[in-house]
């Protein structure tokens, strides 16, 4: 990956020189979302122990917002304190009472889309910025989108066309991707569920200056 340690704002630039912004996170499609506004960011991943963090909700009752919360919340607090202000960000997925993280493999992943075959679900997308060891802002996105009643054939052709693809998202499929052939139906911000609530959070970042108004 590259790397984004000594990044250049232009002088034209709808963001502002200081703090740098950092995005705890890997991953692509939160990346494209920053980039596709013009906000420039260093890219790091969080070394967190998510299952834990998982287990530790569910002992202390917390309900699925507050589970990814928590779960953005350690991805932030994981960064250096440099004065930077970061962003942590996580995804779950609910349906009809049950949680669904990440497949392990490609059986998991059919496992999980024939459970959500036909049924409606929610992503709770949680985002968190975190600035000289202290949470500053939160927000939690709920986008619900319905699966089509889709035949086993069809399934199967398309794990095989996104192949491991499919196991780095929670629900295992790829909205950005073949993945969009699962729905019948979708409400909320296609940012929020490609994985960060980006009006909400450029909102936030205005008001603290540092996106100019």
């Amino acid at each position: 990956m590259p790397d984004d340690s000594n990044l250049v704002l232009k002088a034209d630039s709808l963001q502002a020189e200081s703090p740098p912004i950092v995005l705890a996170s890997q991953s692509q499609a939160r990346r494209s979302l920053l980039e596709s506004a013009g906000v420039k960011a260093r890219y790091q991943a969080a070394d967190v122990d998510e299952d834990a963090i998982r287990r530790q909700c569910r002992a202390s009752g917390h309900d699925v917002d507050a589970t990814a919360l928590a779960l953005a919340r350690a991805k932030a607090a994981r960064m250096p304190a440099d004065g930077a202000l970061v962003i942590g960000a996580d995804q779950m997925l609910s349906c009809n009472g049950e949680c669904f993280d990440k497949p392990a493999d490609m059986t998991v992943a059919r496992q999980q889309l024939m459970r959500l075959r036909g049924q409606a679900h929610v992503l709770h997308t949680a985002v968190v910025a975190w600035r000289s060891g202290v949470e500053v802002w939160h927000h939690v996105a709920r986008p619900r989108l319905w699966m089509r009643t889709f035949s086993e054939d069809f399934l199967d052709r398309y794990l095989r066309l996104e192949g491991d693809a499919v196991l780095s998202s929670v629900g295992a499929y790829r909205l950005e991707g073949p993945g969009l052939h699962l729905f019948a139906r979708i409400e909320g911000a296609h940012d929020a569920i490609l994985g960060l609530p980006l009006l909400p959070l450029l909102d936030f970042l205005r008001k603290q200056a540092v996106i100019r108004t």
